[in-house]
């Protein structure tokens, strides 16, 4: 089963993937994460990477690509996928069809997760992110959360591009070229939107729902 979650910046595509990953026995695709590891490692790529993301911009659609399709042939993870915020761009998408077809895969799920610009202001403001396991905690909403950690509250960081400019800049981005992606997939029969303004609990039942039909 491979599965692609869409939806703006702050949507909680992060921690739905996670969530859906482990109850479906998926592996995790973040191409934010296969990013931010070029980054960590000091790549030549990763610098190109970090600077585009520190000016709120999208990293360039070869970037991506060439970074995903090392993943997604590899046999212990094909056809148990789950796309976390891939594609963001028509490009992208046509590229992603092209690559699953040459790779005999299918997409099962398409999830929009649909949730307006003030709310996605709060939580993204209020975001931070653990550097050891990835998993992101709102300081506001997961106070108990985090002070439970197993990693530690010493690895919870707030991203260098979780700022008020940055986080315009990219939903405004997102409006232009991410928006007509739906449009490529809304028409297609296991493409579903989900009210992501809802707390986290709820929308993982509401997707949940689905995937087990």
């Amino acid at each position: 089963m491979n599965i692609i979650l869409l939806g703006p910046p702050g949507a909680g595509k992060g921690t739905q993937a996670i969530n859906i990953a482990k109850k479906f026995n998926l592996n995790q695709i973040s191409t934010g994460e296969l990013l931010r590891n070029e980054i960590i490692n000091k790549t030549d790529i990763g610098k190109e990477i970090e600077n585009s993301l520190s000016k709120g911009n999208f990293v360039t659609d070869d970037v991506v690509n060439k970074l995903l399709k090392k993943i997604i042939t590899k046999n212990n993870i094909r056809n148990q996928i789950i796309f976390d915020g891939y594609p963001r761009n028509i490009s992208q998408a046509k590229n992603l069809d092209s690559l699953l077809i040459l790779d005999n895969q299918d997409i099962n799920y398409i999830f929009f997760l649909k949730v307006q610009r003030n709310i996605i202001e709060k939580r993204i403001l209020e975001r931070i992110t653990c550097e050891r396991c990835n998993k992101t905690f709102n300081e506001t909403y997961n106070k108990n959360e985090i002070k439970k950690h197993e990693c530690g509250e010493k690895y919870l960081v707030k991203r260098k591009d979780d700022n008020k400019e940055v986080l315009i800049n990219r939903y405004d981005e997102y409006m232009v070229k991410t928006k007509p992606v739906l449009d490529f997939y809304s028409t297609r029969s296991y493409f579903c939107e989900i009210d992501a303004s809802d707390n986290i609990e709820v929308i993982s039942r509401k997707i949940e729902q689905i995937l087990k039909g």
